[in-house]
């Protein structure tokens, strides 16, 4: 039998020997493309390639696409299980020409590799074209040897391919296999083409028009080709299967899920296995490209399809978690063609079983009070929808699920009653926002959070992708449009930008569009979890609607994370240093440094800090993963987690485990933290811490660098050395002694220094003693002698001449300092206080104080310290 696997692989062969590149499958979260939930067919991650946005080294290329249809347009949830070829995810092979061949190289590939490489026979081949599109029908008389019966011509858009309203477009063809006639059904066009006795299993779309606005189409100046074949469809046929169920990926799943629940693959639970075997190839590939269950958007779908996995797994009667023990079958069956699945194994798993475990608590509870309310209801009233809003509002019950319960007992569901209980909360929130006082003047952001709902955010995963305009927001006020020149306030439906939370500052970045260009300054959480960018119309102009591309500023982000993930790693380091006591008690992670404070009584000391900055070094040696995990926040804690000061969690946490473990913890740092963070500890590059610091009682703060930053601090330390030693002339390692000596010589000099002034202060001929009123006085302009020595100096000069005034004036520092002192004879008829205060109003001073014996003030005008020393005289002669 032809497995999946060689398919594939037969598939990616023939185009690679055919000239074409073969390129791994995009992500299932579209970063081309913003009104998609998910990658939902082969052509997505090359549309900007077909509208010429833009351009890459091949012209031709073929993939293995995963693809998810689940959620808006294309959404094939609610049959999944109960047909034989609908599904959540699917593989779409397909091959494309970029401008390069075009009709006549593609049916020739697909003939080629249909009838040689997988050996259909051609008789039980047909195809259809669009009604007026002769050139394909001619092909394929022409290259298959196809009669004019197996030619079908389909006039509706079954065969007529656009990517929108406007923009590219063309007609396609489809190639069908013919079961036979012992399978119901007729061909493709016929009355009876719903049948399954002929299958479609290649889409050819050939694109060659522009369709403008009014339904105008003219001619592209390089046709492209887009084509299709579903992996799951063709190996049904080459299994000889009838039903996609059947073929060999799934049907493993299947029987996995049949044997793990010790039930019959194909008996009373045969639907419930088909969905598990579907939902987890969605939920496993979704949670390994980024998605993680939430309750809003892409997130939601998820939740939403790993609980209708659950659901069905508790109609098998099981009532502990059972799902997740089935992705290491999926893996074996999937991972050599997507390696992304057995690196995402681990999260995978525990994601599961953390919404399991939920799941199974709040299902039981949630089902009872179903139970219970239906009780009460005649047997075909619907459900009243307050009732439903309940079950949602107060025990968490989602009204998806409770709309399948009732759907399964043939009962409706009053949604209008359901609808106006939500408006009635949000109408009373509302107004409990509007009453918070200082909150009340950004109601405009809960009236848009209200509106648009929480923003999701890609970040995690990547730093651009296409986003969809669904708020402006200019000078407080909602808006439609942005001028050139303006401030605006931006909502995208999807955003890279992390927006500051946590310590993390908030990114920069562009929004960029044909002619517009919008530069983000920040960006910033409001009304909970709506991401607002704040920014400037730089070029063009910004409408609401508009499909911008949206792109970080990755160098600056890279620092970021850099300075985030050594956060982790620094407070770790510091609490097996200090002792556990260490708790955070704020951060700031930024481009170029990272802010960190810490309960700690006393000052951290030189030793300690380079005991923790060597350690944190040696985690970033380690270059070990930084892995991530979603789980309740007291399954965290259990596992060692430290929770986040300022952090506000809720059912669910991201927690952030880097460096290598012991035996008491799994790994070296484990935190709730919902921020970026790099890939590898070494990508951090270096640590270097620059401070430490009090900020308040029993708070220290560390202040350091990584990358870039550190290698700066540390070539700025070197830098310093170098220039030191020169300076006086000395090897870096003999600075200390040197530095020693020279400060030794300081203090020598400055003793010699202070006893010339003492000397030349109160030295001198007796005619520098002037009799005023008769009373002696020493009155002395010293110049730049230390205002503190002008006391010692004045009792020295009082000494000397025995009775009198002495009056002293210092000009250091460009401020007059001044010391009047009384021998204790005078005090009685003179006040030191009071002559003080004479002489500094000469300065521009105002008071002065001290004893009736010795005195001191000062002013700021010292080029007046000899009017000073006149006021005093005159104080005396008065």
């Amino acid at each position: 039998m032809t497995s999946s696997n060689d398919i594939r692989d037969t598939f990616l062969d023939y185009f690679r020997n055919a000239g074409h590149e073969v390129v791994p499958s995009a992500p299932l979260v579209p970063r081309n493309d913003p009104t998609l939930l998910f990658v939902n067919s082969g052509m997505v991650p090359f549309k900007n390639l077909f509208t010429g946005q833009e351009k890459r080294s091949y012209v031709r290329a073929a993939s293995a696409q995963k693809c998810v249809r689940a959620g808006g347009k294309h959404n094939d949830l609610d049959n999944v299980g109960y047909t034989a070829r609908h599904h959540t995810f699917f593989e779409m092979l397909g091959n494309f020409s970029f401008g390069d061949y075009f009709k006549d190289v593609a049916i020739e590939h697909a003939w080629t590799l249909l009838t040689r490489d997988f050996g259909l026979p051609k008789d039980r081949l047909l195809v259809t074209v669009y009604h007026d599109d002769e050139q394909a029908a001619e092909l394929w008389r022409r290259i298959a040897g196809l009669p004019e019966q197996k030619i079908i011509r389909i006039a509706t858009d079954d065969n007529f391919w656009r990517m929108g309203d406007t923009g590219p477009c063309g007609p396609s063809s489809e190639i069908f296999y013919d079961h036979g006639p012992s399978i119901a059904g007729g061909p493709p066009g016929s009355p009876d083409e719903d049948g399954d006795r002929f299958i479609e299993i290649w889409n050819l779309v050939f694109m060659q028009y522009l369709e403008a606005e009014g339904g105008v189409r003219t001619a592209l100046p390089r046709p492209s080709i887009d084509t299709g074949m579903g992996l799951e469809r063709f190996a049904a046929i080459l299994q000889g299967k009838h039903d996609n169920y059947d073929t060999d990926t799934l049907r493993a799943l299947v029987v996995a899920s049949a044997e793990a629940s010790h039930t019959d693959p194909d008996g009373p639970h045969k639907i419930s296995h088909r969905v598990i075997a579907d939902h987890l190839r969605s939920t496993a590939f979704l949670i390994a490209d980024g998605v993680l269950p939430s309750n809003e958007g892409r997130g939601y779908v998820l939740r939403r399809i790993m609980r209708r996995a659950m659901r069905h797994a508790h109609r098998l009667g099981m009532r502990e978690p059972f799902i997740y023990r089935l992705v290491p079958a999926l893996t074996r069956q999937m991972g050599v063609a997507y390696p992304e699945l057995p690196r995402a194994e681990p999260l995978i798993v525990e994601t599961l079983k953390l919404e399991e475990q939920k799941f199974a608590v709040m299902l039981e509870r949630g089902l009872s009070l179903l139970d219970d309310e239906v009780a009460r209801l005649s047997e075909a009233q619907p459900l009243d929808g307050a009732v439903a809003f309940k079950l949602y509002d107060t025990f968490g019950f989602p009204l998806d699920l409770t709309e399948d319960a009732l759907r399964e007992q043939g009962r409706g569901l009053d949604r209008q009653g359901f609808e106006a209980a939500m408006a009635e909360q949000r109408a009373r929130a509302r107004a409990a926002w509007a009453g918070t006082g200082d909150a009340a003047t950004e109601s405009v952001w809960f009236e848009l959070k209200d509106r648009l709902g929480s923003s999701e955010f890609l970040g995690y995963t990547s730093e651009d992708s296409d986003a969809a305009v669904i708020g402006i927001v200019v000078d407080g006020a909602p808006a439609n449009s942005a001028k050139v020149g303006q401030d605006v306030a931006i909502v995208l439906n999807q955003t890279p930008f992390y927006a500051e939370s946590g310590g993390q500052v908030g990114d920069t970045g562009t929004l960029s569009a044909d002619g517009l260009r919008v530069v983000v300054r920040d960006t910033q959480k409001k009304a909970g979890d709506l991401i607002v960018h704040f920014g400037k119309v730089e070029t063009g102009d910004l409408t609401l609607g508009q499909t911008v591309h949206a792109e970080v500023d990755n160098a600056r982000r890279a620092a970021i994370r850099g300075h985030h993930s050594a956060t982790h790693l620094l407070h770790e380091a510091l609490r097996r240093t200090l002792g556990p006591h260490v708790t955070q008690k704020g951060s700031l992670n930024a481009p170029d440094r990272l802010r960190f404070d810490i309960s700690q009584p006393r000052p951290v000391t030189p030793a300690e800090l380079r005991v923790v900055e060597r350690a944190v070094n040696a985690r970033i040696r380690e270059n070990s993963t930084v892995e991530t995990r979603l789980m309740t926040p007291d399954e965290a804690v259990k596992r060692g987690a430290m929770a986040l000061f300022g952090e506000k969690y809720g059912d669910e946490v991201r927690v952030v485990s880097m460096g290598a473990g012991d035996a008491n913890k799994t790994a070296y740092s484990i935190e709730l933290c919902g921020g970026t963070h790099v890939g590898r500890t070494g990508d951090i590059g270096a640590f270097r811490i620059l401070a430490e610091s009090g900020v308040a009682a029993g708070i220290r703060r560390i202040e350091a660098v990584t990358g870039e930053a550190a290698l700066a601090a540390i070539e700025a330390d070197a830098d310093l050395l170098a220039e030191a030693s020169a300076v006086v002339k000395a090897a870096p390692a003999e600075l200390p002694a040197r530095i020693a000596a020279l400060l030794e010589d300081r203090k020598r000099m400055e003793r010699q220094i202070s006893e010339l002034q003492r000397k030349l202060a109160t030295g001198g001929a007796a005619s520098e003693i002037e009799d005023v009123g008769g009373v002696k006085l020493a009155a002395r302009n010293l110049g730049e002698v230390s205002p503190r020595d002008l006391k010692s100096l004045a009792d020295s000069i009082l000494k000397s001449i025995g009775s009198g005034v002495a009056a002293l004036v210092s000009t250091a520092d460009g401020k007059a300092s001044i010391v009047v002192g009384v021998s204790d004879d005078l005090t009685g008829r003179h006040n030191a206080v009071t002559l003080v205060r004479a002489a500094a109003e000469a300065v521009g001073g105002k008071g002065g104080g001290g004893r009736p014996d010795m005195a001191q003030a000062g002013g700021p005008d010292a080029e007046r310290a000899n009017a000073a020393l006149d006021a005093v005289r005159a104080a005396l002669a008065a």
